[in-house]
C-alpha cells in the first residue's frame, strides 16, 4: 500500500541514536553506526522521530510500504516496559489515532498487562508539530511598524495535533476553523480569531470524523470553554465542521450554544447564525 513513512538520509546521519530513544513505536535500531527503519510495520508515519534529530536526517515520504500494525507495535514496545508502554498510548491519543489506540489497549487487557494513560502535561511528545506554545503573553512590535498584528494564541492548531490538556484551552473562547476559511476572509485574523484559541480542520479532505469529535468532546468535558465559534465556508461539505462540533458538544455533555459564520468564497461573511444546542 502507499502511504505516509519516514525516510533517513544516511549522509547526513551522525549517528547519535536520538531518534531510536525518541520513537513510540520502537520501528528505528543502530545499524553500523547509522539510524535504520528496523520494520515498516512498526512506523506509523507521523514522525515523532523527525525532531529528536539535530541534523535534520530524517523526513516523512509518501511510498509503497507495509501497512503499520498496531499489535506487532504494542507486542514490540511491551517488551521494553511500561514506561515505554505508556508513552506509545499517549502518542496515540495526542494524535487522535482512536482506532490504533483501541487496538492497544485490546493487546494489553488480553495479555494481562498494566498501563496507565498519562496527560500530555506529564510527558511530552517528541512530534517537532506538536509542540505546545502559548503565544498570548508575548508582546510584538507589529504596532510600531504599522503591520497588522497576528492574533494566533498558540501553537498547534490542525485537529490532528492539538491535545485537549493543552492550557490554552481552559477558560478559552474557542474558534473552530475549517482549512480555508483563513485564505478566504481577509480579516480572519481581526474579526474572528483575535482572543480565540483556534483549531483547524478539513471535514472533506480528512478522514477522521470519529477520531476529532472523540477529541473535540474530551477538549470540551475537561476545560471550561466559554464559546465556540465555528467558521465554514458556504459550500456543502464545509457543514460537516458544524456537525462535528455539534456532536462534540453532545458527548462532552456541555450545555454550550455555537456561533456560526460563513464565509464566500469571494471573501465575505455572507452570515452569522447562532444555532442552539
Amino acid at each position: 500500500m502507499k502511504r505516509k513513512i519516514i525516510l533517513i538520509d544516511e549522509n547526513k546521519c551522525n549517528g547519535c541514536g536520538n531518534c531510536v530513544n525518541g520513537c513510540p513505536e520502537g520501528a528505528l535500531k543502530m545499524v553500523d553506526g547509522k539510524a535504520k527503519l528496523s520494520n515498516e510495520f512498526y512506523c506509523d508515519g507521523l514522525g515523532a522521530c523527525i525532531g529528536t534529530c539535530p541534523v535534520g536526517a530524517i523526513t516523512i515520504e509518501e511510498r509503497e510500504a507495509q501497512k503499520y500494525e498496531e499489535t506487532a507495535v504494542i507486542a514490540n514496545i511491551a517488551k521494553q516496559g511500561k514506561d515505554a508502554v505508556n508513552s506509545h498510548l499517549l502518542h496515540l491519543k495526542e494524535h487522535g489515532e482512536v482506532e490504533y489506540l483501541r487496538q492497544a489497549k485490546e493487546w494489553l487487557d488480553k495479555n494481562g498487562m498494566k498501563y496507565e494513560l498519562p496527560s500530555a502535561s506529564n510527558v511530552a511528545c517528541n512530534c517537532p508539530g506538536m509542540k505546545m506554545m502559548d503565544f498570548t503573553q508575548e508582546k510584538t512590535s507589529h504596532e510600531e511598524t504599522g503591520k497588522q498584528a497576528p492574533q494566533l494564541r498558540q501553537w498547534p492548531v490542525q485537529m490532528h495535533l492539538v491535545s485537549p490538556a493543552a492550557p490554552y484551552f481552559n477558560n478559552a473562547d474557542l474558534l473552530i476553523a475549517a482549512d480555508c476559511v483563513p485564505f478566504a476572509y481577509p480579516n480572519f485574523h481581526s474579526d474572528l480569531l483575535k482572543g480565540k484559541a483556534l483549531i483547524i480542520l478539513c471535514p472533506k479532505l480528512d478522514d477522521s470524523h470519529e477520531a476529532y469529535v472523540e477529541k473535540l468532546a474530551e477538549l470540551i468535558k475537561n476545560n471550561n470553554i466559554k464559546s465556540i465559534t465555528v467558521a465554514i465556508m458556504e459550500v456543502p461539505c464545509c457543514y460537516g465542521t458544524v456537525m462535528i462540533a455539534e456532536e462534540a458538544i453532545k458527548r462532552s455533555g456541555k450545555d454550550l450554544k455555537i456561533n456560526r459564520s460563513t464565509i464566500t468564497i469571494k471573501g465575505d461573511i455572507k452570515n452569522s447564525a447562532l444555532v442552539l444546542k
